[in-house]
């Protein structure tokens, strides 16, 4: 009796292990499978992305530069580029790789997913922007065009991603690269941030650190072997050169914004007043909707009522109601003294 209740558990006990092996598309030697397949694709997919960035950037790209940049060998990067060969999708002369014209709108759909998915997460949800590009890294390779395009519709088909990258159109298209790094600015010069690069990780995240983000005006102090020194929206910022060149801008010819007029929310003194000139471009989506429903739009009084006792957040009172805000918050919320007011 004991010996058949044994055996006929072992022989469930086999048949549910062969199911979760074995079963068609949902055993785990499926997902496996599956698993191996959507990591070449990524691998053929990032590839292809690489190719294009040093394409539209003007650089040569190279069977080491693709290594490099996939964290692979030379000897899988090869392999790599011989299945892209195979695809049609590059081609090789003289060690310099080259993408087909169907392996550059293979790119692009990637591109086109990638940036409209970082300006989704901008403009739209509260996550931290040193994530936006790991997220996007991610979404990249499961979104389908259609879902691009559904994606680019929801959120009113942009033109930039919120670093200042062009957003490929359906058709593939992208303006020309235009700008130059801030390290190319002359003494006393002033630009526009027109783009500033996510990638390496650790420099994007120093770059957001130090607040700064496309739109900044800035004005060139000091360019020296050691370190870039120049104002950003009026205020003074200090870069290593190798940090400073992720940073892209457009000179212009005179002063656009109220440089040296505004103050920042967060400098009011207690009992202090203040008209709201402005909200920062680096606040988007969810965050500048709730400051501007709380009637933080130009025009607005705003008066300082106290401090927690860490000093942060601050009460302020702003249409009747008294609001607590950060001071990263309060930080870009610009204002003109009430003296002054709206000119």
């Amino acid at each position: 009796m004991l010996d058949s209740l044994l055996i006929l558990l072992i022989g469930t006990a086999i048949i549910l292990i062969g199911v979760i092996l074995f079963y068609p598309g949902k055993g785990l030697f499926a997902r496996m499978k599956r698993s191996r397949q959507n990591t070449k694709r990524v691998l053929i997919e990032d590839a292809l992305k690489h190719l294009y960035n040093c394409e539209y950037s003007g650089v040569s790209c190279t069977l080491n530069s693709v290594a490099g940049k996939l964290s692979i060998s030379e000897d899988e990067a090869a392999e790599l580029i011989t299945k892209l060969e195979d695809m049609g999708l590059l081609t090789s002369q003289n060690e310099t790789l080259q993408l087909s014209n169907e392996g550059r709108s293979y790119a692009l759909r990637i591109i086109r997913v990638h940036r409209l998915w970082e300006k989704y997460l901008a403009d739209e949800t509260g996550i931290d922007e040193t994530q936006w590009h790991h997220s996007a890294e991610e979404f990249e390779h499961k979104l389908t065009p259609s879902d691009a395009d559904a994606l680019a519709a929801q959120i009113g088909n942009p033109v930039f991603d919120p670093h200042g990258d062009p957003i490929p159109s359906v058709s593939g298209e992208l303006p020309i690269k235009t700008g130059r790094p801030l390290t190319d600015l002359k003494f006393g010069e002033f630009a526009s941030i027109i783009h500033i690069e996510d990638e390496p990780d650790a420099i994007y995240q120093q770059l957001v650190a130090e607040g700064l983000y496309p739109g900044m005006q800035v004005r060139m102090l000091e360019l020296t072997n050691e370190r870039v020194t120049f104002t950003a929206n009026g205020e003074e910022c200090i870069l290593a050169p190798l940090f400073a060149k992720n940073i892209t801008v457009a000179p212009i010819r005179f002063e656009k914004t109220i440089e040296g007029k505004f103050k920042y929310l967060s400098s009011l003194e207690i009992g202090e007043k203040g008209i709201v000139l402005g909200i920062s471009k680096a606040l988007r989506g969810q965050q500048r909707r709730r400051l501007m429903d709380l009637g933080v739009v130009p025009g607005t009084e705003i008066v300082a009522e106290m401090k927690s006792a860490s000093g942060d957040p601050t009460a302020y009172r702003i249409k009747g109601a008294s609001i607590a805000l950060r001071n990263n918050l309060a930080d870009k919320i610009y204002l003109v003294s009430e003296n002054e007011g709206m000119n």
